[in-house]
């Protein structure tokens, strides 16, 4: 497959996500090859987070795909009515719902960052693919905004005045570094506190993307060395640290 044809297949999250797309490392494997490289290649639990910023992202992204999630009208996922209607499925609860539309709204209200996410000159979930330290990698785009040459990324959290140190800890260094590798634009970060509705727009250091970039060659390194090599026995590694 050409390039063209690998990123029009990928374009559909069933091959994103599913077997097509794992011959791909992405930034959500950062922390697993940083800690657990053996773990490489079993699912992740979906939390209530990631299901809240999956609905914010729908809503703003796609649309026309916000009906797939299933909301229910519950205070919390231990009462017996959502234990019914999500059949053991990760469901949004209707306040949950109701406080991602609040933000929606708050959100495209700011006439500076509605005109970066809007309009006829951008892309949506758009992917890419690409090489990194001989590796293949893949990303997907919230939005590609040509007229600015920027990628955009939107983000939510519970502190807004705390996010520096949360792009430290879930890896938007290296999720950086990776998509300005791939698509050869600036990335900002849009993020909305779920709490406060406050909005921070943050565009990304040379020192945040050297971090980032640290991040993927250790990555790179540990992946090489446990699927890579031949006979490596992962439980004869250890770490070694002078203090």
């Amino acid at each position: 497959m050409n390039n063209k044809e690998i990123v029009d297949k990928l374009r559909e999250d069933e091959h994103y996500y599913g077997k097509f797309g794992q011959q791909y490392l992405s930034n959500s494997n950062i922390q697993t090859l940083l800690s657990e490289p053996e773990n490489l290649y079993i699912p992740v639990e979906k939390t209530a987070a990631m299901l809240i910023g999956g609905y914010f992202h729908t809503i703003i992204l796609e649309p026309e795909k916000v009906k797939s999630f299933k909301i229910v009208e519950s205070s919390t996922r231990n009462t017996n009515r959502y234990k019914e209607i999500s059949d053991g499925e990760m469901c949004l609860l209707q306040h949950e719902a109701d406080m991602v539309e609040a933000m929606t709204d708050k959100l495209l209200k700011n006439k500076f960052i509605e005109s970066l996410i809007t309009g006829s000159n951008m892309i949506y979930e758009e992917p890419a693919v690409g090489k990194i330290f001989d590796f293949n990698w893949k990303a997907k785009a919230d939005i590609i905004n040509y007229d600015e040459h920027l990628v955009i990324d939107l983000k939510t959290t519970t502190n807004l005045d705390n996010f520096r140190f949360s792009a430290n800890k879930f890896n938007y260094d290296s999720q950086a570094y990776i998509y300005n590798k791939l698509f050869g634009f600036e990335m900002v970060f849009i993020v909305m506190d779920k709490n406060t509705h406050k909005i921070k727009l943050c565009d990304c250091s040379e020192k945040f993307l050297q971090r980032g970039e640290n991040k993927v060659i250790k990555a790179s390194e540990m992946f090489d060395l446990h699927y890579n090599t031949p006979n490596f026995d992962p439980q004869q590694y250890f770490i070694n640290e002078t203090l």
